[in-house]
């Protein structure tokens, strides 16, 4: 199984991100201006989301292509032990618990604009 998250206003003007067999497992709304950089709004909606399918190249690079390539953003989901983060045009894929591959994500997010403290995705 599939799950992960995609924050609204992270997407593209005229982006659909749709996916076979994706199901909404929560939308909701935050509060996030104590962290959001000034391009960002103060405001976030949390897509929250799930599938069955095992398609996670097909999913991450949909992801990619609907991502804004500006302000910092990017999306992250998991895939059994595999953790996947995906930037506009790029993903990076790497197993749980391993470090060369979360510093790797973690220093392109930086080359992009990503403030450090919004570099937390979970394990």
């Amino acid at each position: 199984m599939i799950t992960g998250y995609v924050i609204g206003e992270s997407l593209r003007t005229g982006a659909v991100f749709e996916r076979p067999g994706l199901r909404i497992r929560r939308i909701s709304r935050d509060d996030v201006s104590a962290g959001a950089t000034a391009d960002q709004s103060p405001a976030w909606t949390f897509v929250e989301y799930e599938t069955d399918s095992d398609d996670v190249t097909g999913l991450a690079d949909a992801l990619a292509a609907a991502l804004k390539p500006r302000d910092g953003w990017y999306t992250d989901f998991t895939a059994g032990d595999e953790r996947v983060v995906v930037f506009a045009g790029r993903v990076f894929r790497y197993r749980r618990g391993d470090a060369a591959g979360r510093a790797e994500a973690i220093a392109y997010g930086r080359s992009v604009g990503v403030p450090e403290h919004q570099l937390d995705w979970k394990e």
